[in-house]
C-alpha cells in the first residue's frame, strides 16, 4: 500500500506487499523487498536495496549521498538486509569509489533514533545501535555487537562481534570480539560473558576466552609475545583463533 501524499519514483521496484506511508520519498534504482514499512516522511534514496520484513520509522534517511568531500556522484550503493528496526531519524549513506562502492548493513539489526551508518561500514547481522551512535566511515561492525548510547567511532575502526560498548564511549582504535569496553578513549574492561551465555556459547568456549583474554590483555607480556603464546597453545578453541586472527589484522592498533 502506498500513501496517496507519498511520492514513489517510476523507476523504484517495490514488492507489491510493501507499505509506503504518508509524505515518504522513494526515488529511482530503489528496490524494497516484501513487507517492508517505509515510515512517514522517510526519504529512500538509490541505489539502494532493502531486503525483507524491514520496518522504518518516520523521517529516516537511507541511501543519501556519503559525507566525504571526495565523493563526486559517482553510483555507489546502500545494501539492507531483512527483518531490521529502523528508527526515527537514522540515517545510512552510500558507499565511496574509494572502498568498495558499498555500504552493507546485515539482517535482524536494531537502529534506534539518530544512530549513523556512514559511507562504506560494514554492519553485521543482529547489531543493536543505541540512540546516536555515530559510526564513521569505513567503520566494521561484527555480528551481534550491543553499541551504547552516543557511542562515536572513529573511522576504520573494526569493532568485533559479541562485543558490549558502554554508552558515551569515544572509540579509536578496534575492539576484539566478545570484549566489553567504555570511556573516552574506550578501555577494556573485561569479557563480554553474560553476553556470550545468552547467545548460547558454550562454557567450554568463555572458560577458553576468558584465558586467553588474561594472557593478552592481564598480563605484562607485549601483545605480540601473548599472541604467540596462543598461537603455541594446544587444540586452541575457535572462538580463541577468531580472537587472535582479528587481533592480527589490525591496522589502527587494539583497544587495551
Amino acid at each position: 500500500m502506498i500513501h496517496p501524499t507519498a511520492t514513489v519514483d517510476d523507476a523504484a521496484r517495490l514488492d507489491a506487499t510493501v507499505r509506503v506511508e504518508a509524505h515518504a520519498v522513494i526515488g529511482p534504482d530503489v528496490e524494497i523487498g516484501a513487507g517492508t514499512r517505509i515510515g512517514p516522511h522517510t526519504v529512500v534514496l538509490g541505489p539502494t536495496r532493502i531486503g525483507c520484513d524491514n520496518a522504518v520509522h518516520a523521517h529516516a534517511c537511507l541511501g543519501d549521498a556519503p559525507q566525504d568531500k571526495g565523493y563526486a556522484g559517482e553510483p555507489t550503493t546502500l545494501e539492507i538486509g531483512d527483518r531490521n528496526i529502523i528508527r526515527e531519524f537514522v540515517t545510512m549513506h552510500r558507499g565511496t569509489t574509494e572502498d568498495a562502492g558499498r555500504t552493507r548493513v546485515g539482517s535482524d539489526g536494531f537502529f534506534m533514533a539518530y544512530s549513523h551508518v556512514a559511507h562504506d561500514c560494514r554492519v553485521g547481522d543482529g547489531v543493536i545501535m543505541a540512540n546516536g551512535v555515530t559510526l564513521g566511515g569505513h567503520v566494521e561492525v561484527g555480528d551481534r555487537a550491543n553499541l551504547g548510547g552516543l557511542c562515536a567511532i572513529h573511522q576504520f575502526v573494526r569493532i568485533g562481534r559479541h562485543v558490549m560498548l558502554g554508552g558515551g564511549s569515544i572509540v579509536r582504535k578496534d575492539i576484539p570480539p566478545f570484549a566489553m569496553a567504555s570511556g573516552n578513549r574506550a578501555r577494556l574492561h573485561g569479557l563480554n560473558t553474560r553476553g556470550l551465555e545468552r547467545a548460547g556459547f558454550h562454557a567450554q568456549s568463555i572458560t577458553a576466552l576468558r584465558r586467553a583474554y588474561r594472557t593478552l590483555f592481564r598480563s605484562s607480556r607485549r601483545l605480540e609475545d601473548a599472541l604467540d603464546t596462543l598461537r603455541e597453545g594446544e587444540s586452541a578453541a575457535p572462538e580463541v583463533m577468531e580472537l587472535i586472527t582479528f587481533l592480527e589484522g589490525s591496522v589502527r592498533g587494539v583497544t587495551r
